[in-house]
């Protein structure tokens, strides 16, 4: 009996048991199709990485003596559709069986699950065996609350799998969360990592991406591309950031700087999510690392809490609230992104840098996701859907399973508090306390009002104002209105004229 096996571009994990031993019955087949690269406008450098990981892949399938079949972008035979192209290799292959890993996003678990129960022969979907939690677990231990809360989570998946534990189950250090040691701003000093990269040439697939007519923005640097195409390409990136990197990951894990886009951050998440590496791999070099006293224990705490912790959680919750989920729309925020959103034009050294990074390298951290970009797109009322498509398409690492919760539920508050237990909002003082991106800008940090001064801070009281009906209850934003309160009438009314004015010429900032 020939069996057809699907793998999706997000699911290149070679210690799958699909792959335990070969079986000259079974045909693994991979797809460049229109289909993904069409449903949200991806950056350049995202199409790049994907397909070339799915091409070195399918290669090192074949040379393990497994059935591959690969429809590349250009390939005549590619009807450019999942199922279309399913049954076109159903009917070539006789299959009578169809299996494939459950998808990590809504739209394609939908999608498979309506090709399944229409298909004339039998199929079979199975775990992608890559996370930690199962799609539920998180929705099973909030039930019905209306305020769920990712620490909760977080002990639990720490308890349950053993993770940075004394023997009585106690944490490592008496104390669950370090965050408070983590806000370290960098003032250059010690250096940030050796760049250990992987160097690739990817201009003929390139050439083919274009020539399919795919369409994309960002950096390419096809020619030069730097991101890891395989698992052993992935363990390598995992060892340097292990030894040379998490060492100091702690105390600047939220810095912002111009003189590193990266710091020393792992840059882990494009193999991680698209299943090179497994979390549990990461999660336990981390905490080896902590007990062979090779980093300090709030770093190695800091960065298993983003792995087991938060990727863990947001999936959890973006399987419970799907698909009603990326509707929420709290505010009724409206406005479309400035232009400078797609070229990182603008005047304002925070954005431009946070946004310029992302259209050259598909990547930034999270505070400069969640305190500069996302910040600015709350403060400013853009609307939560095109911000998610953007946050969906700019960054290598983005599937919506992940991106999703984080861009409408913590950055956005447009599920009006279910994720986060409050807006994550500041005025100019946050980005210069963690930044050096107020140096030398056209805008004035310290100003609220004023053709020059900086927008984030007639903005910010602009929010509070304007939403104080929905948010002044809010026992962690009690000491915002106090300070509110204490504005003049007229102190108020020049804050609210300088804002509109930066709202109604977004473009020009």
């Amino acid at each position: 009996m020939t069996i057809l096996r699907l793998i999706l571009g997000d699911q290149l994990n070679p210690i799958h048991s699909w792959f335990a031993q070969t079986d000259s019955n079974v045909v693994y087949t991979l797809m460049e199709i229109r289909q993904e690269t069409d449903y949200v406008l991806h950056h350049a450098q995202k199409i790049i990485g994907i397909f070339a990981a799915m091409r070195d892949f399918a290669e090192s399938l074949t040379a393990q003596g497994h059935r591959v079949h690969y429809l590349t972008i250009d390939d005549s035979d590619n009807r450019q559709s999942l199922t279309t192209n399913l049954d076109s290799l159903i009917a070539v292959y006789e299959a009578q069986h169809f299996e494939y890993q459950f998808p990590d996003e809504w739209r394609l678990d939908q999608q498979l699950r309506a090709y399944c129960q229409n298909l004339a022969i039998s199929s079979q979907a199975c775990d992608s065996e890559h996370f930690y939690s199962q799609r539920d677990e998180a929705a099973q231990l909030f039930g019905s609350r209306q305020h769920w809360l990712m620490e909760m989570f977080y002990r639990r998946m720490r308890v349950k799998h053993s993770v940075l534990l004394e023997e009585n189950q106690r944490p490592v250090g008496g104390q669950w969360n370090f965050d408070h040691d983590n806000r370290k701003s960098w003032p250059g000093v010690p250096a940030v990592p050796v760049d250990t990269w992987p160097r690739h040439n990817h201009a003929t697939l390139w050439q083919d991406i274009v020539a399919a007519g795919a369409n994309s923005f960002g950096t390419a640097d096809a020619d030069d591309f730097r991101w890891p195409l395989n698992r052993a390409e992935a363990l390598q990136q995992l060892e340097a950031f292990i030894a040379d990197g998490l060492p100091q990951f702690g105390d600047f894990q939220d810095a912002m700087s111009r003189r590193s886009w990266r710091l020393f951050h792992s840059l882990l998440s494009f193999a991680l999510n698209t299943k090179m590496l497994n979390p549990r791999e990461v999660v336990e070099r981390a905490e080896h690392a902590y007990r062979e006293g090779l980093a300090p224990l709030a770093s190695a705490e800091g960065f298993i809490r983003q792995i087991l912790g938060w990727r863990e959680y947001v999936r959890g919750v973006y399987w419970a609230k799907m698909p009603d989920y990326a509707t929420h729309n709290y505010f009724g925020h409206d406005r479309p992104l400035p232009s400078w959103f797609w070229s990182g034009e603008t005047r304002m050294n925070c954005l431009a840098t946070a946004i310029g990074q992302s259209l050259q390298y598909a990547y930034a951290h999270h505070i400069q996701r969640l305190m500069v970009i996302g910040n600015f797109a709350l403060l400013a009322g853009l609307a939560p859907d095109a911000v998610h498509r953007w946050y969906l398409g700019v960054y290598i690492d983005a599937f919506e399973w992940v991106e999703l919760p984080n861009t409408l539920g913590m950055s956005q508050f447009a599920d009006g508090g279910l994720l986060a237990t409050k807006p994550y909002v500041s005025s100019a003082a946050y980005i210069d306390r963690m930044s050096d991106y107020c140096k030398g800008c056209f805008y004035v940090k310290k100003a609220r009002t004023g053709d020059v001064a900086c927008p984030f801070n007639a903005l910010y009281w602009h929010f509070f104002i304007r939403h104080r009906e929905k948010l002044n209850r809010n026992p962690r934003l009690s000491m915002v209105y106090r300070n509110l309160n204490r504005f003049t009438s007229n102190e108020r009314d020049a804050i609210v004229r300088r804002a509109e004015a930066v709202v109604e010429d977004l473009d020009r900032l």
